[in-house]
């Protein structure tokens, strides 16, 4: 087994690396500008079609209102998605372009809506085609979205552009720089869209979903599964944001089944894909990446270790939110042997377990996208339509879990408290409970000198993760220590991404563990715009999560840090 871990380990520079991926990050970060939208739309599904499981329906003309509301969010996804893709991507390449010769978002996202619906829309009488303007036109998207920033990006790297004289204004000089790459960018998808037709007799999005039909339902098997879920857990355990290199890969395929499967259920059929959001935030990651719901709730009740017991008070509740984080890096799980096994079954066992539900039990799937932090059992009835034999499955998985993990977690249990012994009983984990951080309590004399000195000055700190939910356990600490302290400093979370036009709000920002594979990204990026950037360790974080007096020393010392 500690060989296995080694190998594992030796290849993260690898698995940052396609973490890093502009392309993947693109998709990532697309999604996440859209997710309001995705949540909104399925409240009205809710509405609309919950009460038809108690036997009521609503009248022809509430129902239409409410499809209205659906149609008009969801129902045009992808034409959304390919805008916010092609502008996640088109601030990547500008962070490594001259600050004087820099692609324009705006045109990018413009242009790229105007190619995609070349590629997706059909002209029928009265007017057009709506059919791949949502969840069916997503493949399509990623391949617009994807192509016309490296276009814009030639151009500009190559100064290919309709120069004006010096007297113009930067504005209307900007309309013209863009011509050339937005007539490339149309024309070159105005001939695809001819070709695909004439000789494909359909259109590209139509064409690429055929294509990409044998990977989707692969995905959606016994195998399938276990490779997504396997993988999310692996690069989990090693450090790594499993969920960030992986569900990229399988976003448009997630959306396209839950559409699927809201038609089925709307006909009356049984709803029958496995692979969506639902699946993923509800059964295979029960309670986050590695489903440690059940092994939280055996740290917190049943444990005898001190450090065992005070990491798993610290962290139910976080992880029955699906934030396990606290988990992960207190007990620990990442990196630790003992927990190898457990942490890769329990999830790929849960999504089988519930696949058998649907395929021999007559279970329905997910026809319901519900927010990640919903208590995993609460949205597996929710999602699935209170599908009854989810108030079986649901404690069943809990059972399952809890049969995973608790051989691991007693030989894990017992170790510590043979260690906790040692030592007077003391040891080094029972230490990590008390211990102040060793870059603040080094310089603590220091930080609260600065901190009498300035505290008439508003400062600010942002603290960075994967999706904004463990940055903000760290945000609102920091945030506590100030107040406590009367220091007038301000801290609020957000996910990775989300930072890029506001980095000169902050006097620090600080990246959470789980994306420390982003940190050079980061630093570059703050180091232009004078802004300090710091990262922590695992431990170290979940520590600073916990001290809000810790917290603050720690932001502080490395604002006024020379």
């Amino acid at each position: 087994m500690e060989k296995l871990i080694h190998l594992i380990e030796t290849m993260k520079p690898m698995f940052e690396k396609v973490s890093n991926n502009p392309y993947l990050r693109a998709i990532r970060d697309g999604f996440v500008s859209c997710i309001p939208v995705v949540l909104f739309s399925s409240m009205f599904i809710l509405v609309a079609c919950v009460p038809n499981i108690f036997g009521y329906v609503w009248p022809d003309d509430i129902s239409q209102v409410l499809w209205k509301a659906y149609n008009y969010s969801m129902g045009i996804l992808a034409v959304l998605m390919v805008a916010t893709i092609a502008k996640s991507l088109t601030d990547n390449f500008n962070n490594l372009l001259p600050k004087l010769r820099q692609i324009n978002p705006v045109s990018v996202m413009i242009v790229s809506i105007c190619c995609f619906l070349l590629l997706s829309v059909e002209s029928v009488k009265g007017g057009f085609s709506s059919e791949y303007m949502g969840t069916k036109g997503l493949l399509s998207a990623f391949v617009v979205a994807f192509i016309i920033p490296n276009i814009y990006k030639f151009c500009v790297k190559n100064n290919i552009t309709i120069k004006m004289p010096d007297e113009v204004p930067h504005n209307i000089s900007q309309t013209f720089a863009d011509l050339i790459p937005l007539a490339v960018s149309v024309l070159l998808f105005w001939l695809v869209s001819i070709f695909f037709k004439d000789l494909a007799g359909m259109v590209f999005s139509a064409w690429i979903l055929e294509v990409f039909k044998p990977l989707f339902t692969a995905a959606d098997g016994y195998v399938g599964l276990a490779i997504i879920y396997g993988a999310m857990a692996m690069f989990w355990f090693i450090g790594i944001h499993g969920p960030s290199i992986v569900e990229p890969a399988v976003t448009a395929i997630y959306i396209a089944n839950i559409e699927a499967n809201l038609k089925l259920f709307q006909a009356g059929e049984h709803v029958t894909n496995v692979l969506t959001h639902g699946t993923s935030y509800f059964v295979a990651t029960l309670g986050g990446t590695g489903a440690t719901l059940m092994f939280a709730v055996m740290c917190a009740f049943i444990a005898k270790s001190k450090q065992l017991k005070a990491v798993g008070k610290t962290s139910v509740v976080p992880v029955l939110f699906a934030v396990n984080e606290p988990i992960l890096f207190g007990a620990p799980i990442v990196l630790n042997p003992v927990f190898f096994v457990p942490f890769i079954c329990a999830p790929i066992v849960n999504v089988w377990l519930f696949k058998f539900f649907i395929e021999n039990l007559g279970m329905n799937g997910f026809v319901y996208i519900l927010p990640w932090t919903t208590p995993g059992t609460i949205g597996l009835i929710l999602g699935t339509g209170f599908a009854k034999l989810s108030f079986i499955l649901a404690p069943l998985l809990l059972l399952i879990d809890f049969v995973i993990y608790y051989p691991f977690f007693k030989v894990y249990d017992k170790q510590l408290v043979a260690r906790e012994f040692d030592d007077n009983g003391e040891s080094e984990e029972v230490n990590f409970q008390m211990m102040q951080v060793p870059t603040v309590a080094t310089k603590e004399t220091v930080v609260q000198a600065v901190v009498v000195k300035n505290t008439d000055k508003q400062l600010a700190v942002l603290v960075l993760c994967a999706s904004g939910a463990t940055s903000s356990m760290l945000a609102k600490s920091i945030a506590k220590g100030a107040k406590e302290k009367g220091i007038n400093l301000d801290s609020i979370a957000m996910a990775y991404g989300q930072h890029k036009e506001k980095i000169t709000d902050f006097d620090l920002i600080v990246l959470a563990p789980q994306m420390a594979s982003m940190y050079d990204e980061l630093k570059r990026d703050c180091d232009a715009k004078g802004v300090k950037s710091a990262t922590t360790s695992g431990k170290e974080y979940v520590k600073l999560t916990r001290e809000s007096e810790a917290a603050v020393n720690f932001a502080l010392n490395l604002i006024h840090q020379q």
